[in-house]
């Protein structure tokens, strides 16, 4: 999100209603484009193809491998993506711009490795133990490695500031992609599931290729330096499990759901529960904004007065430090409540559309009964998001990996006690589990504002470690000594 703000500042700076209506509009709209450009294509596809008219299993089978390619594919690209963003901002900062291909191949490498581990069994058991077509099977696995170099290419274009880019690549694959459908299934009679899923595989593979070629446009020199790129995992660890655990939290209770008695099964390998994924999806669109609104708010306001205190450490009086760090948190707690009015203000609007127009399309009954409760989750979760930022910008990273953690297991902890409790309260295990990691990630920004003089002036690592056994401490100041010390 690190560029919106700049254009976001333009627009805002004329401080009127209208202008504040644009700026979220177009802040909104650049940053899930390409989630609407995705959905609005597969709509599209169905209405064209006559999908409606398949066999059940036919249909089943298709939203089944859909949904797998999307969670999935999130799912097995999270853990490195938030190291590789680490070090693209850190080697941007320094000028080291020759280490950002090293960086992007082998973050590469890793992504299609990691995820082709768990892809390739699966669909070997799809294949044995399904009875799924091979060349479906094989449509499938495609489709999901190529969603991956999607998710993993956008890294680098978002650390360039070329959110339009992104958006008009998507648009371009998913435009390619029901144009090839279309020709697939009435120009040379292919079936129409698979014509669709062919069809995806061609948009994505055109988005990455696209993604990948602009990447290579911007940085032609390689320097080499792939063990930088991997020290970067020894020493970040923390984010790894941080976005790992987050990404999973998002989906966790989804999972649980999974293995109830309303769960469907199609070709003995796609487990789902299509009323609460359903819901699921509608609660996540009401609350999608509130990370827009954050960190372009964020941008626009903390980041300076983060930047002033910066300034202030470096060469300002002691007067000047406290009050820098007094109206940085100020401002930090300002950008929360103010995250928190308006965010639901658009909920309660987004509530009740959903609730008037989505029976008008089909989708009611226990649907809407779930879908309350998990809105409510996903609010707090979004709420959460928005304090580990905070705590990345205050390099608190356990404190960051600690609320992950907290938010993942304690919702999979609600879902399973959930799931036993009639429809309205399904949600109740993502609103424990948000409310848990919203909860310690607002301990931990507490304890930093109380200790940031610490943090920041006594850290006690002036000096790093050489090698060898015999080499001197790299500790010059340590305050828990001196307190010992005066108790004695």
């Amino acid at each position: 999100m690190a560029g919106i703000g700049v254009k976001l500042n333009k627009i805002y700076s004329k401080n009127s209603i209208t202008t504040n209506i644009i700026g979220f509009s177009y802040s909104t709209i650049i940053t899930i484009a390409p989630m609407i450009v995705v959905i609005a294509a597969i709509m599209l596809m169905q209405v064209l193809l006559g999908f409606s008219k398949l066999d059940y299993y036919s249909r089943e089978l298709y939203a089944s491998t859909v949904l797998y390619i999307f969670v999935f594919g999130l799912l097995t690209a999270s853990p490195f993506n938030a190291v590789l963003s680490r070090f693209l901002s850190d080697i941007i900062y320094e000028e080291q711009y020759d280490d950002i291909l090293p960086c992007y191949y082998i973050g590469l490498v890793i992504n299609v490795v990691f995820s082709a581990i768990f892809g390739i069994p699966f669909c070997i058991w799809e294949l044995v133990v399904g009875k799924v077509p091979p060349v479906f099977v094989f449509a499938g696995f495609c489709g999901y490695m190529a969603l991956v170099l999607v998710f993993f290419s956008m890294l680098f274009l978002s650390i360039c500031k070329d959110y339009g880019r992104i958006a008009l690549y998507f648009f371009l694959g998913m435009a390619l992609t029901v144009v090839v459908s279309f020709c697939f299934v009435y120009a040379f009679g292919m079936g129409t599931t698979l014509a669709m899923l062919l069809g995806l595989d061609i948009g994505f593979t055109l988005t990455a290729t696209l993604e990948m070629a602009l990447i290579r446009s911007y940085f032609r020199v390689n320097s080499g330096n792939y063990r930088g790129v991997i020290h970067y995992f020894k020493k970040y660890w923390q984010l790894v499990l941080t976005n790992f655990f987050y990404t999973l939290g998002l989906f966790i209770h989804n999972f649980v759901f999974w293995t109830t008695d309303m769960r469907i099964v199609v070709a003995d390998s796609f487990v789902s529960m299509p009323t609460y994924d359903m819901a699921t999806c509608l609660a996540m669109f009401t609350n999608i904004s509130a990370s827009v609104i954050f960190i372009s708010r964020m941008e626009m306001n903390f980041h300076d007065r983060y930047k002033k205190y910066s300034e202030a450490v470096i060469g300002g009086r002691g007067m000047d430090i406290l009050n820098a760090k007094n109206r940085m948190f100020e401002q930090l707690r300002h950008e929360i409540m103010n995250l928190v009015r308006l965010q639901f203000i658009v909920t309660i609007i987004a509530f009740l559309v959903f609730i008037v127009l989505m029976p008008m399309f089909g989708f009611g009954g226990v649907i809407l009964q779930i879908y309350p409760c998990l809105a409510s989750g996903y609010f707090i979760m979004f709420l959460m998001y928005g304090e580990l930022v905070f705590l990345y910008y205050f390099s608190d990273l356990n404190g960051a990996m600690a609320s992950a953690i907290s938010f993942c297991v304690a919702t999979l902890l609600g879902s399973i006690v959930s799931c036993h409790f009639t429809t309205i309260w399904f949600g109740v295990g993502l609103v424990f589990g948000s409310f848990v990691g919203f909860t310690v990630a607002y301990f931990r920004l507490r304890s930093i504002e109380k200790n940031l003089d610490v943090h920041i002036f006594c850290n006690g690592n002036l000096l790093d470690r050489g090698p060898g056994k015999e080499a001197p401490s790299n500790i010059v100041f340590n305050r828990k000594s001196i307190n010992n010390r005066k108790e004695k």
